[in-house]
């Protein structure tokens, strides 16, 4: 087991690149150097819908922690400052509106949870992790418009086997990690506007000015992240340089707006066209996948036509990309924006996609509102591979675990992990924390579940919108996936951006990270008008009784008396009676 452990372990760590020794800093000789590349792949998905994925590169060849930098060209200045200030090794944080489906789209770039995620690595310079921790989170909710200030001790955690370091890092101290999820977080044009106003062109030039916030909301599926990391500057790693990637997700169904045809275009999806490049970018590109449905069959045409194409392994599958440079002036000779449209040469055929290799999904059964039970499913569609994933979850602490119950199922039997740690909550103070690393064989699903007992929240806990439940953050899964196609890198520079964020070592597996849906759960919910009609039936009570009895006890009554004769009328009044017999008055 242990040995099972340490392997997993060291693939985690693998997908960053590593230096085979301590990162020192910039060499005082090394002259001032900064890039910045971006990119745009588009890929048609099984589903119909229209994945667009945007991805800003900047590196940065300077040492913030032990130099003061005055200056600032592409590499945002406030960042720059975040990471002086707050000693951070490493900063990743994503905003994302809805949820990646797995099986009708395949697999993310990179995956994301609903709602807002952060998680930092600190230096070691860092004495007060919490302090820190805390502090960034409230600039940072600041810097993005988010509300990043909520996050506090009960929904931090610390794992210990995941969430590795994805740039340099030959040694890991587990208390300089923190982790939070936000999945009730709501992303708006709040979110996007600050997010853009980092790039070095903002939204005026090259592929950020099709980011129309109209366009992008109006989708499936929206996900914009940050990242932060050192990597290797030179082959020996004697140097780093810190790269800054921003990169945006969008999913959008061509279905609803092109009123039920499949081809689509650049102005068709973000109601502009792309009119220049970047100034700043020394590399702007344009990935069209082209990879043909079925062998042997062009299914559809791109134009313009592509100067030349590009093909690489993606998640285990070969892709052939048609690469449109924008930095080429001969781009836009014919044209004065570049507008690609792809058409469909055969009418589309629902087919059903084929699931990528590892996917998952979570749900809560059980009836009440005292227990209930989560339950986290987890495929392996390989035919003949089996291999380890890393599951973390983190719980609320108002869900009270049963760790007792804990059951694995794999097939019909007990799956039994091989590390699992498990840290309990305390109420009010911190979440749950369970990490499991479980062996999944091939052409299976294995099924974990565990029984919980809901808590009753004191009545000044509860949200303005108690009755719509309360959001539990989805679980992550990482791992190494076999791949179908054995391929490696040798270039890593002139290969698309968004394949060397993951790099592989090896060619037979690539690194997977994603996330399961986060949950809705309802809690034991008092009655909110019970207190108002009580108020209202009491002051009434009050008023009236009160009312009438200060009356009686105030007022005055006057008593008129009337004179003893009256006037003419009276006295003609008892004639008449007097006359009828009856007694005068």
């Amino acid at each position: 087991m242990a040995v099972t452990v340490l392997l997993f372990v060291l693939f985690v760590c693998g997908p960053g690149v590593r230096g085979a020794g301590p990162a020192t800093s910039a060499s005082p000789h090394t002259d001032f150097a900064d890039e910045l590349q971006e990119e745009l792949l588009i890929t048609p998905l099984s589903s119909g819908d229209i994945a667009a994925t945007f991805q800003f590169r900047s590196r940065w060849d300077w040492d913030l922690q032990q130099r003061r930098v005055s200056h600032y060209r592409l590499f945002p200045k406030v960042l720059g400052q975040v990471i002086s200030k707050f000693s951070i090794r490493e900063l990743h944080l994503s905003f994302t509106q809805g949820f990646w489906r797995s099986r009708a789209w395949g697999q993310p770039y990179l995956g994301a949870p609903a709602g807002a995620e952060l998680w930092v690595w600190f230096q070691d310079s860092v004495t007060d992790v919490d302090k820190a921790w805390k502090e960034l989170s409230n600039i940072l909710s600041g810097i993005f418009c988010a509300s990043l200030n909520f996050i506090d001790s009960t929904n931090t955690v610390t794992p210990t086997a995941s969430f590795k370091p994805l740039g340099l890092a030959n040694g890991t101290e587990h208390r300089l990690l923190r982790y939070a999820i936000l999945p009730r977080e709501i992303v708006c044009t709040e979110n996007l506007t600050p997010w853009k106003k980092l790039l070095p062109c903002g939204s005026k030039a090259g592929l950020a000015s099709l980011l129309k916030a109209e366009r992008l909301f109006h989708s499936s599926y929206h996900s914009q992240a940050v990242h932060i990391r050192p990597i290797c500057r030179d082959e020996e790693c004697l140097h780093f340089s810190w790269e800054l990637r921003q990169t945006l997700t969008v999913v959008f169904d061509v279905f609803s707006g092109g009123h039920g045809k499949r081809d689509w275009s650049m102005f068709k999806m973000f109601s502009r066209t792309v009119t220049e490049a970047c100034s700043l970018a020394s590399k702007s590109n344009i990935y069209v996948d082209i990879t043909s449905l079925e062998q042997n069959k062009e299914l559809f045409e791109v134009t313009p036509a592509s100067v030349y194409q590009y093909s690489t392994v993606v998640h285990g599958d070969q892709k052939t990309y048609a690469v449109y440079d924008l930095l080429n002036p001969q781009l836009f000779n014919a044209t004065r924006s570049l507008n690609i449209i792809l058409k469909w040469k055969h009418p589309h055929q629902n087919v059903k996609p084929q699931p990528p290799i590892l996917h998952a999904e979570r749900y809560v059964s059980g009836y009440g509102l005292q227990t209930g039970e989560l339950n986290t499913v987890i495929y392996n569609t390989h035919p003949k591979r089996a291999f380890p994933v890393m599951l973390v979850e983190s719980v609320p602490w108002y869900l009270r675990l049963f760790i007792h119950t804990l059951t694995i199922t794999t097939k019909g039997k007990d799956n039994k992990p091989s590390y699992i740690l498990y840290q309990p909550a305390k109420d009010r103070q911190h979440p749950h924390l369970l990490e499991m690393l479980i062996q999944l064989p091939a052409s299976s699903a294995t099924k974990i579940t565990i029984q919980f007992e809901r808590a009753l929240l004191k009545w000044t806990e509860y949200p303005p919108d108690p009755n719509h439940g309360f959001y539990v953050s989805p679980s992550a899964l990482s791992a190494l996936v076999p791949s179908t196609v054995q391929a490696k890198h040798d270039d890593m520079e002139n290969s698309p951006l968004f394949t060397t964020f993951f790099p592989s070592s090896d060619g037979s597996s690539y690194f997977v990270r994603l996330y399961t849906e986060p949950l809705l759960v309802n809690l034991p919910t008092p009655d909110f008008s019970m207190p108002y009609n009580v108020i209202c039936l009491t002051c009434t009570v009050v008023a009236v009784g009160y009312g009438s009895f200060y009356n009686l006890l105030t007022r005055t009554f006057q008593v008129v008396e009337e004179p003893a004769t009256g006037g003419l009328v009276r006295r003609l009044a008892n004639v008449i009676r007097k006359l009828r017999g009856v007694p005068a008055l």
